[in-house]
């Protein structure tokens, strides 16, 4: 029998008890959803993490007073790096600048403050306001929707310009450009020579809440770069050939300038992407095996019902097996006829299942965390639905295809 009259006759017994063929197929649509849901939230946050956090434009490493992996495993390495380590200077900035030949693009930057911003009669509390110099808008790759972003000279001037974030923007100039326009930042005038590029919101937590000074204007308003305002390296190396290489000048330069003796621990941080990413691999690898994994029980369950189902489309359907072995059909054409039927079955709880995924990834990404269906977890979900309706389906193919004709069609 040709294979396309045995998908014809697979089809028509599905369509002939469609309530049963659709509480069957439950089971499986669950179970796909949740897997590809899964796999698409787990994609999201990979991605996230190698171009938001690891990945700043070109590959990039940065330089701050603690490493974030060595020195907070408990209260005694935060206690001791707390002694050991000291804030980084414009001095240590310049240092690094002047002695380092694989590096590309060196920016500073200190960390934010929250502050009051506002214009007219519009007030915003609690936003995030940092410095940094010009060229981190090169090295993080910033993007710019109106205006720019400063400049060095305009950085080395301490001027009073601002460039803001899309909600900043978007709340303080409602009906008009932001463009040159005056706002107050802790009672403080500034003028708004760009905004950004929205990024939306990640876990909730929106992106574009900030306003970002050049740095020395930053340093010379708020109080100097210290504590919680503590000043950080951003750096590029000369090609990504070299990156490793760059990474290790940059900690021996800096040893060199705070004189760390060749048998003590560096008293600063270096950050690189892929200890980020090593990290998250460390951390999430184990939760995203179970997170998968739980979810796939559901497909099994979805197998054994399909079986059973199987197993009860045989018996009701003995005279017609019966017949069709009278007429001439062997073994195999039986057996094809039930196998497919099963797989059949499972691969549109499948696709099903792909499409309410899809469904539940953009409600996912418009709403909590960005997701990633691929084309690839798409073929794995079809084809891991079919090959366990394959599996489903042997048992009771095998079973149809040894029944005695005779006694076959002597059935009810």
């Amino acid at each position: 029998m040709k294979f396309i009259e045995t998908l014809k006759l697979a089809v028509a017994a599905i369509w002939a008890h469609k309530l049963r063929s659709a509480l069957t197929l439950l089971g499986m649509i669950i179970g796909v959803t949740a897997v590809v849901v899964v796999v698409s939230l787990i994609e999201g946050f990979n991605r996230y993490v190698d171009e938001k956090i690891a990945g700043v434009g070109a590959k990039a490493f940065t330089v701050q007073r603690f490493n974030i992996f060595e020195d907070f495993k408990d209260t005694d390495t935060i206690a001791a790096a707390t002694r050991r380590n000291k804030d980084l200077t414009l001095d240590d900035f310049e240092y690094l600048r002047e002695h380092a030949t694989l590096i590309g693009k060196l920016g500073a930057g200190a960390r934010a403050s929250l502050a009051e911003i506002k214009r007219d009669a519009n007030v915003l509390d609690d936003v995030a306001v940092d410095g940094v110099t010009a060229n981190v808008a090169d090295i993080k790759n910033i993007d710019v929707a109106d205006g720019r972003f400063f400049s060095e000279t305009e950085n080395n001037a301490g001027a009073r310009v601002a460039f803001l974030g899309a909600d900043v923007a978007s709340k303080l100039f409602p009906t008009t450009s932001a463009i040159d326009q005056e706002i107050y930042i802790s009672g403080m005038p500034y003028r708004v020579v760009g905004v950004a590029v929205a990024k939306g919101t990640v876990l909730g937590i929106p992106q574009d809440n900030y306003v970002t000074l050049p740095l020395k204007t930053y340093a010379n308003n708020f109080g100097g770069l210290t504590r919680n305002r503590s000043l950080y390296f951003i750096a590029t190396a000369r090609d990504d050939k070299h990156f490793n290489d760059a990474v290790e000048e940059a900690r021996q330069i800096m040893r060199v300038r705070r004189r760390v003796p060749a048998n003590e621990k560096d008293n600063f941080g270096i950050i690189t992407p892929d200890a980020i990413t090593g990290l998250r691999d460390r951390i999430f690898g184990s939760i995203f095996i179970v997170a998968i994994a739980v979810p796939a029980i559901a497909l099994v369950v979805g197998g054994i019902v399909i079986m059973n189902i199987m197993l009860v489309s045989v018996t009701e359907r003995t005279k017609e097996i019966g017949i069709r072995k009278a007429l001439g059909a062997r073994r195999g054409d039986i057996l094809k006829q039930f196998l497919v039927e099963a797989t059949t079955l499972s691969a549109i709880g499948g696709a099903t299942g792909v499409v309410l995924a899809w469904i539940v990834g953009r409600v996912l990404t418009a709403v909590f965390f960005p997701t990633f269906l691929s084309i690839i977890a798409i073929i794995l979900a079809v084809g891991i639905s079919g090959g366990i309706g394959i599996a489903a389906g042997i048992f009771p193919a095998w079973k149809a295809a040894r029944l005695d004709p005779i006694e076959a069609l002597r059935a009810d």
